[in-house]
């Protein structure tokens, strides 16, 4: 009879368990919908920045050449009526410790003085773009105002062409950045504070896989990897017109390999340091030189072309060359292997590594 009950009391089969991965990762998602400071700076700052940097580099009509005049120049009068005409031409009266001020700090691109009848001189700082090109404009203003003809018929093309302004050379920088930073602090942050915190002491004593443990981490951030990509890449459409020129699931599977990249590292990074701060430094001091040298904000080709592989064997460079490639030219993945497997490596590496370092204590 008891055994009957027993019998009857039992499951008629064996109880499915979750695997610990899968517990894990849930554990580390929900963890982190509880910090309102992390999901701001995952989601809200990236989208923040886009505003800063879109608006301060739209597009706009060209400024025109600024052009000083010395106020006591005897003839001052005379050039400003020639050139206050000229099409690209602004024309200030200076006094001269102003004129020569503005011009120093490059307030004004050019100070022209004007000799009768025909003689003119230029002042101006050749380092800089912007009086090169305020020079060539005078001069053409001027010339032409003293008789000068064109003998030749030029006709000018002004389209820009899609994906070749400077929000959409910096959207995927963007998002390549922003993948980067919550990988890092995201992942190699949380393990560091969890061991300060002597909660790996009790998984030590668990039958807890350490690749498990760490791979939950990676998981758990991938896991809004789709969330913010969807929302800079959704922004930049909305508020910019920025457009996709390539494959979306192309893009989708730059930013799955990129986020894989920079976890591997941050797992590398937290697999022995015990203090907060020394982790802290760790991932700044491999943050801060990607976000200069690997063409985030501007162009890496404006390092010397010696360097141009060690800057492109980074992550963040592959990420950002291969993210352009696709959004802005429309290329296609198989072009983008090279840059693939620099991020596999920068990936695979690292977490392999992490895994015979890494230490519950």
């Amino acid at each position: 009879m008891a055994e009957s009950r027993r019998s009857s009391d039992s499951p008629s089969r064996p109880e499915r368990q979750r695997s610990p991965l899968v517990a894990l990762t849930i554990a580390r998602v929900l963890v982190f919908l509880r910090e309102p400071g992390a999901i701001f700076w995952v989601f809200v700052f990236p989208v923040l920045l886009a505003i800063g940097l879109g608006v301060a580099f739209r597009e706009q009509p060209p400024e025109p050449a600024r052009v000083a005049v010395d106020v006591a120049d005897p003839h001052a009068a005379e050039l400003v009526e020639l050139l206050g005409g000229a099409a690209g031409v602004q024309v200030v009266q200076l006094d001269r410790v102003t004129l020569d001020a503005q011009l120093a700090k490059g307030t004004v691109d050019l100070a022209v003085a004007f000799t009768p009848p025909d003689r003119f001189d230029y002042r101006f700082d050749p380092s800089r773009s912007e009086a090169r090109v305020a020079r060539l404009v005078v001069d053409a203003a001027v010339q032409r105002a003293l008789g000068r003809e064109d003998v030749a018929t030029i006709s000018e093309h002004t389209e820009i062409p899609p994906g070749s302004r400077y929000i959409d050379f910096l959207l995927p920088g963007l998002i390549a950045m922003n993948l980067m930073g919550s990988g890092l602090w995201g992942v190699g942050y949380a393990v560091v504070q969890e061991r300060k915190g002597k909660l790996l002491r009790r998984f030590a004593v668990t039958p807890m896989r350490r690749s498990d443990f760490l791979l939950s981490f990676i998981l758990s951030r991938l896991v809004f990897l789709v969330i913010e990509v969807v929302a800079l890449v959704g922004f930049g459409a909305l508020v910019f017109d920025v457009t996709v020129q390539g494959s979306a699931l192309d893009v989708a599977v730059l930013c799955f390999v990129g986020g894989l990249s920079f976890t591997g590292v941050s797992v590398l990074i937290a697999s022995r340091t015990e203090s907060v701060e020394v982790a802290s430094g760790l991932m700044n001091l491999v943050m801060l030189p990607m976000w200069i040298l690997s063409g985030t904000f501007f162009s890496y080709e404006r390092f010397p072309e010696a360097v141009h592989p060690v800057l492109q064997a980074l992550p963040l460079t592959a990420l950002n060359d291969s993210l352009r490639a696709v959004m802005n030219e429309g290329a296609g993945l198989a072009s983008q292997l090279p840059e693939l497997a620099v991020l596999a490596a920068w990936g695979v590496i690292p977490f392999a590594i992490a895994l015979k370092l890494f230490r519950w204590r």
